[in-house]
């Protein structure tokens, strides 16, 4: 991921241990809400990933604690998104399910990201 000069990482609860559909309906639900705020925030951004042919990346947290504090942080200087989950299916009604970083500069979002575990 390191030649992409944009990219967006989604990052997922893996203690909540959703299935492959859930994690992947979670994980596109955070990528249209923050590349819809990059949209309003960031055109330029927006943008110059979609030339670059959308790069993302998916990684894993183990804890509520840990998504929320990535997002409180990543959110100040990127588009950011918070994913609630309504629970209707495998997990707990408003569980905080996902997080998407960007569309945005491939540096900026590593600071926030870089040692957490590929999904």
């Amino acid at each position: 991921m390191g030649s992409f000069e944009y990219k967006q990482a989604i990052i997922v609860r893996n203690d909540l241990k959703m299935g492959k559909g859930k994690i992947a309906a979670q994980s596109a639900h955070a990528a249209l809400e923050a590349v819809e705020k990059a949209r309003a925030k960031y055109p330029e951004w927006l943008a110059a990933w979609k030339t670059q042919g959308q790069a993302k990346i998916v990684l894993k947290v183990d804890s509520e604690t840990e998504i929320v504090e990535l997002f409180e942080n990543a959110k100040r200087e990127l588009p950011s998104a918070l994913i609630h989950d309504a629970g209707h299916t495998q997990v707990t009604p408003g569980s905080i399910t996902a997080i998407a970083i960007g569309p945005g500069p491939s540096d900026k979002i590593d600071r926030y990201t870089k040692k957490l575990k590929l999904l």
